[in-house]
């Protein structure tokens, strides 16, 4: 029996889906060496393990080496358990693992090639969601028909719902949109750059799906990893100079990084990236306990913007911390609310 939905449940932006509001982002199926060396038995179980704990959105794309073919293997028996995206205007007809083989082309030959190869893989007649890959103009969507392309496959029943996977300042092309009823942006209490579109992302009837939610998980692995576009040591700064962990009180870095977008009210689903069973565990009981309470969210998002990690800023430097930022700084910690209590 499937547990209830992890995190909740959230109806998918102006679509009939209804999924769970914590989401599997099933990079780390990629295989060895860029990601774990893992075997089909041991996936399996951990994918239905996923499920039966109420994950029941997993995030997938022909990028991600193995992912697809393992996901089809493990769950195309229980395929209307789950919400299954994937992305498209990747490399078709590819077998292994690499960046490499990363590179996209936005045409809409493509586009259905790779749905298509998508299909046989994930062992399904149909993907709920269907996300074009790698940050693209729209201009380039237009000019080379993928547009027309994912309305020819949504009309034919082979997707149900068709998106982007896209970040500011190239985003904001995707607004007002309305071919498009999904949004993937990345987005952290560490990388806010996207948070001011998110709102208008909602309001145009968008479902927004989050990723890069725990940075990597970079916070709570001592800062041993990073996010990916950012520099060395440039998140870790940003939570030091914020004092981020002054208003913890007791909880973990890591609830703290899920809860914060779980916090954000226009985020349908936050997706994580693990295949260890006790991390899922972990993971889904911090989801469970939903949004942090408003005054601590406020007042992590003052700390963060006086610190230069603000929604909307671009890319966090230490430049950002200027003299007027510094003195905003000051200001937020001398707050009597700074201990978030």
């Amino acid at each position: 029996m499937t547990a209830s939905p992890a995190g909740g449940q959230r109806r998918f932006g102006a679509t009939d889906i209804v999924t769970s509001r914590l989401g599997y982002g099933a990079m780390e199926l990629a295989g060895a060496p860029k990601a774990r060396d893992l075997s089909e038995s041991e996936v399996s179980r951990f994918l239905n393990l996923l499920v039966d704990s109420g994950v029941t959105y997993i995030d997938t794309s022909i990028d991600y080496g193995l992912s697809e073919m393992l996901i089809g293997k493990a769950l195309a028996h229980r395929r209307d358990d789950f919400t299954l995206a994937s992305k498209c205007a990747c490399a078709v007809g590819v077998h292994g693992v690499g960046d490499a083989h990363e590179k996209h082309t936005y045409t809409g030959e493509n586009v259905i090639a790779g749905v298509e190869q998508s299909l046989l893989r994930l062992k399904t007649d149909h993907l709920d969601v269907v996300q074009v890959h790698g940050d693209p103009t729209r201009a380039q969507l237009e000019d080379g028909g993928v547009i027309d392309a994912l309305i020819k496959l949504k009309r034919d029943g082979k997707v149900r719902a068709i998106g982007i996977s896209s970040r500011l300042p190239k985003l904001a092309d995707f607004v007002t949109l309305d071919v498009f009823d999904v949004i993937q942006v990345p987005y952290s209490a560490l990388q806010r750059t996207n948070e001011n579109v998110l709102a208008q992302l909602k309001a145009n009837g968008k479902a927004i799906v989050a990723r890069g939610v725990t940075g990597r998980g970079a916070p709570a692995k001592d800062w041993a990893t990073r996010p990916i576009g950012t520099k060395d040591g440039e998140v870790r700064a940003l939570w030091e100079r914020a004092d981020l962990d002054d208003l913890l009180d007791g909880m973990s870095r890591l609830e703290f990084m899920i809860r914060f977008v779980l916090s954000n009210p226009a985020i349908d689903v936050t997706l994580t990236a693990i295949t260890n069973p006790q991390h899922l565990a972990q993971n889904i009981a911090i989801a469970n306990k939903g949004p942090l309470d408003a005054k601590l969210h406020a007042r992590a998002c003052a700390l963060l913007d006086a610190a230069g990690g603000g929604g909307g800023r671009g890319r966090i430097c230490a430049r950002r911390a200027n003299a007027r930022a510094l003195n905003a700084l000051d200001m937020a910690r001398a707050s009597p609310d700074h201990s978030g209590k």
